[in-house]
């Protein structure tokens, strides 16, 4: 065990055992492919956190094929059980509503089966799993906490162009959730702002719990290593080892914009495109985007090297492999990507949305941008690609500013919070128990 699991254990009131809910996405998923993301990421380091604190974890997903077995190890301590949930097949999270009655089934039935009080607190994961948990909160006594992830509020005032706006179902179901919940976990104050401010949540249930980086994984290249280990990787990738590499690394969809990344470039002088690649790095999501027709429109198809989603271990290549790493985005509740890229020793370059304007500091770790006009891109893009100088100072600030931030700060964040929500709840049951 390490020394900080054993910080994390320092005290007995955590919970024994957490049931975490995600219904729309499984956390065996690959990242950067149909709904695998961030959050997916998130769930996987803090569970894996949690178990190494003593506390056994126990993640509940739909099932999407008849091959999945009904339980999986994931980690020591740590469970994923997927639950039989409508046509074994991947769904829109549209048509997720109508089944996540058969999926509460599922979830109390797995409590049912073992001793009373088998579970102390639940954890879900996105407003789908938030209608779940409320239920199961209701039936076991426990306490709610919850973490939005993407609130759709913020999504439909941000929307990018051609993008669905969220519906009023999801609303309705995000208000609910907020207000049954015990503890709300926010990424950033940005987002605590937004839950207080747009859904009304009460001050004293919001939490702000970062997520962090795999600081093990996502290293730096030794000192003076810089260009042998940048050469390296774009060989293992295939991509070119020589000239510019500015990557995109997401699922493909208008909310994450890879397409005002390729407009931006499309704008960039002759002497700055001469030996750029643009890698884009992941798989179509949602209603997806063409962006091989665009680049082609654009006159830059040549540029353009379509990579699809890495691994966990692969993705240290591809961002040691870029000189800059572009997150667009419409709107984040963090950016993992960009935290992930830094902690490589890669600048990046953001949209000042959301959770963003946490990972990335300005003008220390990389640089943010307003707006999503490709020509303020171009500008941007094109002045850091000309100051190798500028490129190399951002570059060691990116590393230092990616040190701040850890999955084990995270999943002590999280204990404290369930810790207290379990603290509070226990006060109110005896409470009510005096009264009666």
């Amino acid at each position: 065990m390490t020394r900080a699991s054993r910080l994390l254990r320092i005290n007995s009131s955590s919970p024994r055992r957490v049931a975490v809910l995600s219904v729309h996405t499984s956390q065996l998923n690959q990242p950067g492919t149909c709904d695998a993301g961030g959050m997916n990421v998130y769930i996987v380091e803090v569970a894996r956190r949690l178990a190494q604190a003593g506390v056994e974890v126990e993640v509940f997903t739909r099932a999407t094929s008849g091959d999945l077995p009904a339980c999986v190890e994931m980690a020591p301590g740590v469970l994923v059980r997927h639950v039989i949930t409508g046509p074994l097949e991947d769904l829109a999270k549209e048509d997720l509503p109508a089944h996540l009655c058969a999926f509460t089934h599922g979830v109390l039935r797995a409590e049912a089966a073992r001793s009373p009080g088998w579970y102390d607190l639940v954890h879900s994961h996105y407003w789908l799993s938030g209608q779940v948990g409320w239920l199961a909160k209701e039936r076991w006594g426990v306490p709610l906490v919850h973490t939005a992830h993407t609130l759709a509020k913020v999504k439909n005032r941000k929307l990018a162009d051609g993008d669905r706006p969220e519906p009023p179902a999801r609303v309705h179901g995000e208000e609910l959730v907020v207000g049954e919940a015990d503890r709300l976990v926010a990424n950033t104050p940005t987002e605590a702002r937004e839950l207080i401010d747009l859904y009304g949540a009460p001050v004293d249930r919001v939490s702000v719990v970062e997520p962090g980086v795999d600081l093990d994984r996502f290293t730096p290249p030794a000192l003076g290593r810089e260009d042998a280990v940048r050469t390296a990787a774009r060989r293992r990738l295939g991509l070119p080892e020589r000239g510019h590499v500015v990557a995109f690394v997401g699922r493909i969809q208008p909310l994450k914009a890879p397409d005002v990344l390729l407009r931006a470039v499309a704008q960039l002088p002759p002497h700055l495109t001469d030996g750029l690649t643009v890698a884009i790095v992941g798989g179509n999501s949602g209603s997806g985007l063409d962006l091989a027709g665009l680049a082609g429109t654009l006159g830059i198809a040549e540029r353009v090297r379509f990579l699809p989603p890495q691994s966990r271990t692969a993705l240290p290549d591809l961002y040691r492999a870029a000189d800059l790493v572009a997150v667009p985005s419409y709107n984040e509740s963090f950016g993992l990507v960009a935290l992930e890229a830094q902690a490589c020793g890669t600048p990046v370059v953001a949209a000042a949305v959301g959770g963003l304007v946490t990972a990335v500091r300005d003008n220390v770790s990389g640089v943010l941008v307003e707006g999503h006009d490709p020509e303020t891109w171009a500008r941007v893009l094109g002045g850091l690609l000309a100051e190798p100088g500028h490129r190399a100072r951002l570059a060691r600030g990116a590393i230092a500013h990616a040190q701040q931030f850890s999955w084990n700060q995270t999943a002590a964040g999280l204990l404290a919070v369930y810790r207290d929500a379990v603290s509070q709840q226990r006060i109110a049951a005896t409470n009510l128990a005096a009264v009666r």
